[in-house]
């Protein structure tokens, strides 16, 4: 497989949880909380990410460009969705109360703030209304996203046979 068609299928499979995701908010109604949506953001960095190695097809030191962009957003997409499980593993005393929604604090504070107290996490992250085989969504996107990590190495950083010119 060229790395072109794995770059492709790691942005298709971007492009999947992606649909999924849109699937479970606007057809199943599951509402996402703040770190939903930045678990979504990762993902689509991720895809960007694959797209751009796949249409560009870089050689030597564009492929490792774009393996490291593609594990830097894949692996702290693991870290978001980490975070939302320790949130939601939380007893239910110990939760922070639910907070502003993520439109409303994007216009009344910086964004670094923001950022902060989105990875604070609260109420409305601690609930669970989905799960598949016993674990929860935020289950599913960080092992997706260990998942893509791995494909993006993979497929950019493996050893290419070399091309026979005649």
């Amino acid at each position: 497989m060229t790395a072109r068609a794995a770059n492709s299928l790691g942005f298709l499979a971007c492009a999947a949880l992606l649909g999924y995701a849109y699937y479970a908010q606007y057809v199943l109604h599951l509402e996402p909380c703040p770190l939903c949506i930045f678990q979504r953001v990762g993902i689509f960095a991720v895809g960007i990410a694959f797209a751009l190695a796949a249409a560009i097809d870089p050689v030597s030191w564009g492929r490792r460009l774009y393996a490291a962009a593609i594990a830097l957003a894949a692996l702290s997409t693991v870290g978001i969705a980490a975070r939302h499980l320790y949130i939601q593993s939380l007893p239910p005393g110990s939760v922070p109360a639910c907070g502003a929604s993520l439109d409303w604090m994007l216009k009344i504070s910086p964004l670094p703030e923001v950022i902060l107290k989105v990875l604070s996490g609260s109420g409305e992250c601690a609930k669970v209304s989905w799960r598949l085989l016993g674990l929860a969504m935020p289950g599913w996107v960080a092992i997706a996203a260990v998942c893509l990590a791995a494909w993006g190495l993979w497929a950019n950083l493996r050893r290419r046979p070399p091309v026979l010119r005649f």
